[in-house]
């Protein structure tokens, strides 16, 4: 009998040491879970004319500024009006500055803006390159961590000397603002002509002479795109300086098309 109460009572001092090594043991809370960081989406404003904002038949998400957006994943708002200009106001009666302040200032700071224009302006050489410095010079007043890229003239074929002119004069007050250029007339990104039946005009151009055809436009944002990666500009963010471009031999990236045979062959028999 002692044996049993003996047993009994060492089975009791087991029972209540598990017991208040249980009750010691902190309770452990399930840590929450942590959803994955979103990847940033970027905010682009794009100003310009009918090359930008569209025509009657062309929609502004049609343009290359709407194909732009969809193949580099950005959230745009498209701005500006046909005709217009930093210095032409078209049949609104407004030029690229009115146009900034009633469509765009009024918004946070975006990413980035690009300006694209110039082709309206070729009656205007002398007074295209203040409107343009005071335009930038506003924009990157206004939003100082913005980046903003300006974009020469677009041509619908090789393009005359006034239409140099004020690519030339873009250029410069690109340089002394420190803003990337990108020049559609240098890179002929559209040559030739739609009505003579020559260079990638005759695929690119509407018999209008100037606007691009539903492959023009993506052409020409194919151009873009690859002018914006050159600069590290493919995703930009607020505050945050342009990526570091990878190095590339000239060309790389482009696949040479009919067209730029065409034109090498026309190039060649010139004297």
């Amino acid at each position: 009998m002692p044996r049993l109460v003996w047993c009994a009572f060492a089975a009791l001092l087991l029972l209540c040491s598990c017991t208040s090594s249980q009750a010691s043991e902190p309770r452990r809370t399930a840590r929450p879970k942590t959803e994955p960081a979103r990847p940033h989406v970027p905010v682009v404003f794009m100003l310009g004319d009918s090359y930008t904002a569209g025509i009657t038949s062309v929609p502004p998400e049609q343009t290359y500024a709407g194909e732009t957006a969809r193949r580099l994943g950005w959230q745009v708002v498209i701005a500006g009006y046909a005709g217009t200009g930093f210095v032409s106001r078209g049949r609104i009666g407004k030029d690229f500055a009115a146009l900034y302040e009633a469509q765009l200032a009024w918004r946070p700071a975006p990413d980035m803006v690009v300006v694209s224009g110039g082709h309206n302006d070729v009656y205007y050489p002398y007074r295209v390159g203040p409107a343009a410095n005071r335009l930038l010079t506003t924009i990157k007043s206004r939003w100082p961590k913005t980046h903003v890229v300006l974009v020469g003239p677009l041509w619908g074929g090789d393009p005359p000397p006034q239409a140099l002119r004020v690519r030339d004069t873009l250029r410069g007050t690109a340089a002394t603002l420190q803003v990337p250029f990108i020049d559609p007339l240098a890179e002929r990104w559209i040559t030739g002509n739609i009505h003579r039946r020559t260079g990638n005009a005759r695929r690119f151009i509407l018999r209008d002479g100037t606007h691009p055809t539903a492959a023009g436009n993506r052409h020409i944002a194919e151009r873009l795109v690859a002018g914006l990666r050159a600069r590290g500009l493919e995703r930009p963010a607020l505050g945050k300086p342009a990526r570091r471009p990878a190095q590339q031999t000239p060309g790389a990236g482009r696949t040479a098309n009919a067209e730029d045979r065409d034109d090498l062959k026309e190039l060649q028999r010139r004297p």
